[in-house]
């Protein structure tokens, strides 16, 4: 008699046990799809550029027009769920345009950038160029 009441008990709690394991596999499904689920995303110039709201223009530094430096500053930039620019570090360009267009790129805004309807970080380049009038002839 014990052991079919040790069996019974065997039975029911592995039973009670499945039954909690599929109430939670939907919870698990969840979790596992929002861990796999980048927190960042890297987009191209061009698919950044659909999404900026708000663009600062740098100022060209009197130096550099002095010496009639001109050209692009390519920069890798980090735009947060907000659509901030978090960071810009410089990949290319001369030093003298390079902390210009890093300062205006920092002021630049974008849209929130989505992915399955949740805002996520995004990492991009962008190119910011300098260019001086041509000199006028005499």
């Amino acid at each position: 008699m014990t052991v079919l009441v040790w069996l019974v008990t065997l039975c029911l709690a592995s039973a009670g046990s499945a039954q909690e394991s599929k109430s939670e596999a939907p919870h698990a499904e969840q979790q596992q799809s929002e861990q796999q689920r980048p927190k960042r995303v890297r987009v191209s110039e061009g698919v950044a550029k659909a999404f900026l709201i708000k663009k600062v223009e740098p100022e060209y530094p009197q130096e550099a027009r002095d010496q009639r430096i001109q050209g692009a500053v390519v920069l890798q930039i980090e735009i947060s769920e907000a659509g901030d620019v978090k960071d810009a570090r410089l990949i290319s360009g001369h030093p003298l345009l390079a902390p210009p267009a890093i300062e205006a790129v920092k002021q630049w805004k974008y849209k929130p950038y989505l992915l399955n309807g949740e805002p996520v970080q995004v990492e991009t380049r962008v190119t910011v160029d300098f260019r001086l009038d041509p000199k006028p002839t005499n």
